[in-house]
């Protein structure tokens, strides 16, 4: 696993709080998924990939945006791996390498009105801040 890999798949795991080695891949998450089949890469699939460090292809899956985070995935895992949050954090990962689509602290005034609700900019200013 070169450094980059490395970093990504510590940086997932602070975000996320998971420990993907606790998975015995015994796919009970999976079975449970509402999203299955229109998902490339399932919960423990995600789960695998994230442990072996093969980040890259979950970052340009649409299976990212498939998932419903229903959490279905966390209460059938009986060793309390909880794939959903970690399927959260690459797409929180995949968001923030989008690039020039941050919200900085500068434009809040700008875009900011009674209409809005303060947790929605704060929302967006955590997810698309570094």
């Amino acid at each position: 696993m070169n450094n980059n890999t490395s970093e990504m798949k510590n940086q997932l795991l602070r975000m996320s709080g998971v420990n993907p080695g606790k998975c015995m891949k015994c796919g009970k998450c999976s079975a449970t998924c509402p999203a299955y089949d229109s998902m490339e890469y399932h919960p423990h699939q995600f789960v695998s990939m994230v442990q072996d460090g093969n980040i890259e292809p979950l970052l340009k899956s649409e299976s990212l945006y498939q998932c419903l985070s229903c959490f279905a995935c966390v209460d059938r895992c009986p060793r309390g791996v909880e794939p959903a949050k970690l399927i959260e954090a690459v797409r929180l990962m995949a968001v923030r390498k989008q690039g020039g689509n941050r919200l900085s602290a500068e434009k809040v005034s700008q875009i900011a009105d009674d209409t809005i609700p303060q947790q929605a900019l704060v929302s967006a200013y955590r997810k698309y801040s570094k």
